[in-house]
């Protein structure tokens, strides 16, 4: 948990126009529950990052409201893949360079395909990680969807 972290995201979103408000806590937002708590916002307006790795080793981001659960299923239709499964905390640190309950939806050590929850879009602000497990960005889910390049994905239960 380090505030290197942080900076790397504001200046990923800095650089590229972005307008974000990076929150930090004293108290962990490591999970949904716990970030819409701290914010005071609903658990469906947080947008958490989940890393995904296929059958043939490639890993792909979704991002998801904090109500919404991935149907490895339905992404690995999506995907083309026979199979898709969560990856373990080593995996998320080596794709992403963030720990698990800090993971950014930007600023990877290297660029995912990544999917985000419809569900996100009907909000005027979702909240997402900013790099470290007490640390938020409020951002537009526009801007969330346009800065990674998101597509639009039906890969919830």
């Amino acid at each position: 948990m380090t505030d290197k972290n942080i900076k790397q995201v504001k200046e990923f979103l800095d650089a590229r126009g972005i307008k974000a408000t990076i929150l930090a806590f004293d108290e962990t937002t490591r999970t949904s529950e716990l970030a819409a708590k701290a914010i005071g916002c609903e658990v469906a307006q947080i947008a958490k990052s989940l890393v995904f790795i296929t059958d043939e080793k490639a890993a792909v981001l979704v991002i998801a409201s904090g109500k919404s659960r991935v149907d490895t299923r339905k992404l690995a239709e999506k995907l083309g893949a026979s199979e898709v499964r969560i990856a373990d905390a080593k995996t998320v640190k080596e794709v992403t360079g963030f720990p698990i309950g800090g993971v950014p939806p930007v600023a990877h050590n290297k660029p995912l395909r990544t999917f985000i929850d419809a569900r996100l879009m009907s909000f005027p602000v979702v909240y997402a990680a900013a790099g470290t497990p007490n640390a938020i960005i409020g951002i537009s889910p526009e801007n969330l969807k346009n800065v990674t390049s998101a597509e639009l994905a039906e890969v919830f239960e």
